[in-house]
């Protein structure tokens, strides 16, 4: 029996996502993303800023499709498990690193520049389910080119 392990986070991208394949040709994207918490302190009423870092990892069709829609600075939402990877170093310290392994991502939209809230019509979402399986980058790419609306309406597949 498996014990619940779902998140959801949203953050924004703070580097270039790492793409590559492995051994045998399978895609892997890690993405890696900063989360900011705001709170206000009881003592000075203050408000405190607490940012968290974390390594989105993708697979498969779902890598391809973040490779080529991540950028630095862009916000996305994640939905996921957490993964602890666990190895020794070679001085023999046990050490472990905890990632996000991602089932669903939703990329928020872009602003252009040159206008202070035009839309860059890319509000991409992506899933690892059976559908996502069938689904091919052109016809995402297609579905996101037509996808003007400006809105947070997402492109499922």
């Amino acid at each position: 029996m498996n014990n619940i392990n779902c998140l959801v986070v949203e953050g924004n991208i703070t580097r270039e996502p790492n793409f590559r394949t492995s051994p045998s040709g399978f895609p892997i994207c890690k993405i890696p993303i900063a989360v900011n918490h705001y709170y206000k302190k009881a003592a000075s009423g203050e408000y405190e800023n607490e940012v968290s870092y974390f390594d989105v990892e993708t697979f498969g069709k779902l890598a391809e499709i973040c490779a080529k829609f991540s950028q630095k600075g862009r916000g996305l939402s994640v939905v996921g498990r957490l993964k602890q990877n666990r190895w020794k170093t070679p001085e023999g310290k046990n050490t472990s690193r905890v990632t996000i392994i991602a089932e669903k991502i939703e990329f928020k939209q872009r602003f252009n520049k040159n206008e202070d809230a035009a839309d860059e019509s890319e509000a991409v979402s992506a899933e690892t389910e059976s559908a996502a399986e069938e689904a091919t980058a052109a016809s995402l790419a297609e579905a996101a080119a037509s996808s003007n609306d400006g809105g947070e309406e997402a492109v499922q597949f």
